[in-house]
């Protein structure tokens, strides 16, 4: 009898567990931890890895999808002098990719050409001259090869000169040409590098990007090319 009675109410339990999702759904711990997942969430499926051959090894960084047919932006340093590049989406799937531009130097900018059988997701861009120091702010790339690594921080300081923005979020080798976002999931930056005093023997430093303005006048200029070519 008593055996009866805990099989049936096991078989209960689990049926309330199946379908009653609320019993088991997330709960936020505060709007600005929902709003952190939300825009990861969102914002993930446009971010690709990239991997290039170069002479003395692989070179590793992020991108991301700013065409549907496949245009991809990263920092001109990860895939410069490289024989092969390949790009792995998020949804796991590799192409090998070929350079439509390149800034070099300073500007570390590069636009990458891949023929995905399917419509890529995009990044979305905003205004960087709206970015006000002690913003919010998260980046999304591939630290040391680990994908899809979400990072958070602050926009420490806005270097008008060098035309960088400077922010404590931490931004790792793998990290550069992944975005960094504000808190509407817009692309604020394109991550390029990390200042280490100690040559990355720490984990201290210093992250910069590129502002998004300067980038879209990159690709703008890109386009008008390819437009006066066809």
């Amino acid at each position: 009898m008593i055996k009866n009675i805990i099989i049936k109410i096991s078989i209960l339990f689990m049926l309330l567990c199946s379908s009653t999702s609320c019993l088991y759904a997330f709960e936020y711990s505060s709007n600005e931890e929902k709003n952190f997942i939300e825009v990861y969430e969102k914002t993930l499926p446009s971010i690709v890895s990239i991997e290039a051959d170069i002479d003395n090894g692989t070179s590793g960084g992020t991108g991301c999808v700013i065409s549907k047919s496949g245009i991809i932006l990263t920092s001109s340093h990860v895939i410069e002098n490289a024989r092969n590049i390949t790009v792995t989406t998020h949804s796991g799937k590799t192409y090998t990719a070929s350079v439509m531009a390149i800034l070099k130097n300073k500007n570390d900018l590069a636009l990458l050409k891949i023929s995905p059988k399917e419509d890529l997701e995009l990044v979305k861009f905003a205004n960087s001259d709206n970015v006000k120091v002690g913003q919010r702010v998260l980046t999304i790339g591939c630290p040391f090869g680990f994908k899809d690594t979400l990072t958070t921080g602050i926009i420490s300081r806005i270097d008008y000169e060098r035309n960088k923005i400077q922010t404590d979020a931490a931004i790792n080798p793998g990290c550069s040409g992944g975005p960094l976002l504000n808190l509407k999931g817009e692309v604020i930056g394109i991550n390029q590098s990390i200042y280490n005093p100690d040559n990355n023997r720490s984990n201290i430093g210093i992250g910069f990007a590129l502002p998004s303005n300067y980038v879209l006048s990159f690709i703008s200029k890109v386009d008008k090319k390819v437009a006066r070519m066809k």
